[in-house]
């Protein structure tokens, strides 16, 4: 097994396991991913679709080497006492092999299933700090204002070298802030530019108990020898950022009042994916040729992320993925 969490010369490349992708094709399409050389995997977990933990541990299962990611959980969703045990017990059977991201979960799906906390803040910082303490063995803090379990000690835990490092899955600079003093790093969810992963990096302050952070990057991806093509098919996965929801991800952009100005312009968010200058759609995902995607792969690694996640953009994800994997080698 390769060391835990080892950050290869050319910086760590992951890949995303859709969350549509058919159920019998999702072991398949990891083990594929491993043998093809990605760094990581990860795994979603949206509402109605499938859930992280369940993920993780299958594809843990089929894999020998290859690192999981689960991004994210929401705190809101789980007790603490439980994500904990459950966390565990996957680096105990599988040690160096895990991360954990957690985050806020979407607010509207939050709010659907009655667990959105009328301060999400003050509840990840406690979620995180009680989830990072078990981990190690400690007992639990001091109950706060959503989490309560003090006293709580897991009798069951990783290695010392085998504790999942525990990333937040978060978007503003006040929970990005936040991530600096409680968690291991960042997960952002695309697009992330290297504009993007700079002013996060940023954002985790002067205080930071973690001096070499793991910054997760995800990004729609495509790759083929013509560049149009490539660019084509990511479109798609670029429709949702010009909602307000990813303000966050543009504000740092040199072209963030164009970009804004253009949706505002657009009938639907396809027609203003379908329509953006192509120069925003090269910077916001990892598109083009082989020699292009991993370009802007170096890019974002040169911007701080230490694992660039690649999103594979269109229909039969399978085929994709060895389209993909061309960027690993030169």
């Amino acid at each position: 097994m390769s060391a835990p969490h080892a950050n290869p010369a050319r910086g760590r490349v992951g890949v995303l396991l859709p969350r549509d992708l058919p159920a019998r094709e999702v072991l398949s399409y990891a083990r594929r991913a491993e043998e093809l050389g990605f760094d990581q995997l990860w795994v979603v977990e949206d509402l109605g679709w499938r859930g992280g933990i369940a993920q993780a541990a299958s594809v843990l299962a089929s894999t020998e080497n290859i690192t999981v990611g689960i991004g994210i959980l929401p705190a809101g969703a789980r007790n603490v006492c439980f994500t904990a045990m459950e966390l565990a017990t996957l680096a105990q059977l599988y040690p160096g092999r895990l991360i954990a991201g957690i985050g806020h979960g979407m607010p509207d799906w939050m709010r659907q299933v009655g667990s959105w906390p009328a301060s999400p803040l003050t509840l990840i910082k406690e979620y995180t700090t009680a989830l990072r303490q078990l981990l190690r063995g400690n007992p639990g803090p001091e109950n706060g204002r959503y989490v309560r379990c003090e006293g709580v000690v897991l009798t069951e835990i990783p290695g010392a070298e085998a504790i999942p490092p525990v990333v937040l899955g978060v978007r503003g600079p006040r929970s990005q802030q936040a991530a600096g003093e409680v968690a291991d790093g960042l997960l952002l969810a695309e697009p992330a530019a290297p504009a993007y992963i700079t002013a996060s990096l940023n954002h985790l302050g002067p205080e930071a108990t973690i001096k070499a952070p793991e910054i997760v990057a995800y990004d729609a991806a495509a790759v083929d020898d013509d560049e149009e093509a490539a660019l084509a098919r990511v479109r798609a996965g670029l429709e949702a950022i010009g909602e307000p929801g990813w303000a966050a991800h543009i504000a740092p952009l040199p072209f963030a009042a164009e970009l804004r100005a253009h949706r505002a312009a657009c009938r639907s968010a396809r027609e203003f994916a379908r329509t953006m200058p192509a120069a925003w759609v090269r910077d916001l995902s990892i598109a083009g040729t082989p020699d292009q995607a991993r370009a802007a792969i170096t890019a974002r690694h040169a911007a701080g992320a230490t694992s660039v996640v690649l999103s594979p953009a269109g229909p039969d994800a399978l085929t994709h993925l060895d389209s993909l994997a061309r960027v690993l080698t030169p």
